[in-house]
């Protein structure tokens, strides 16, 4: 397999002082499109991902993520509060879909004795099952359409970049 990469050397930074629009500002042609086929990887990946568990699970995606999450938890719980945060979900539909777990039997709202302002989420033992069947299923389906065409050091390579990326732009990293 060929690699491709891109020689982003040139690419114009904006202006110290500025907001980066002065006149002699130009647009990296090469920045925008290198950019533009790390959105489209991604985008490719992940509904392809998303499909396969539908079909497997028929679960949406934030239970998925959600499940996962639980599972590698201490005691299989975490806040609510940070859950919503790490799915970049509102309050308000975290609440929803949390709700939607625990009438299904998967997950369990737990009180926290420290601080009553805290709730748990906590997985139930069916809850546990289906998370490592869809961890198993995720893994699967990562091992095929992600580290097959990338390769152990290709990903390796990419998760350092996006990590890089988290921590630079965003609290979660933090």
């Amino acid at each position: 397999m060929e690699s491709k990469t891109r020689d982003l050397s040139g690419a114009v930074p904006p202006d110290e002082g500025g907001e980066g629009r002065g006149a002699g500002q130009s647009i990296d042609r090469e920045l925008l499109d290198g950019w533009m086929l790390v959105m489209q990887g991604f985008h490719a990946a992940q509904d392809s991902l998303t499909s396969e568990l539908d079909k497997r699970f028929n679960l949406g995606q934030g239970f998925v993520h959600v499940l996962v999450c639980l599972l590698a938890a201490p005691q299989h719980g975490m806040p609510m509060t940070r859950l919503a945060r790490e799915a970049r979900m509102s309050s308000g539909g975290f609440t929803k879909l949390a709700d939607r777990l625990c009438a299904a039997g998967l997950a369990r709202r737990v009180m926290c004795e420290d601080d009553r302002r805290l709730t748990y989420l906590e997985l139930t033992d069916q809850g546990q099952d289906t998370a490592r069947a869809i961890s198993q299923a995720v893994t699967q389906i990562l091992r095929a359409r992600v580290l097959t065409p990338l390769g152990c050091d290709g990903f390796g390579k990419l998760a350092d970049a996006m990590r890089t990326l988290r921590d630079a732009n965003d609290d979660l990293g933090k």
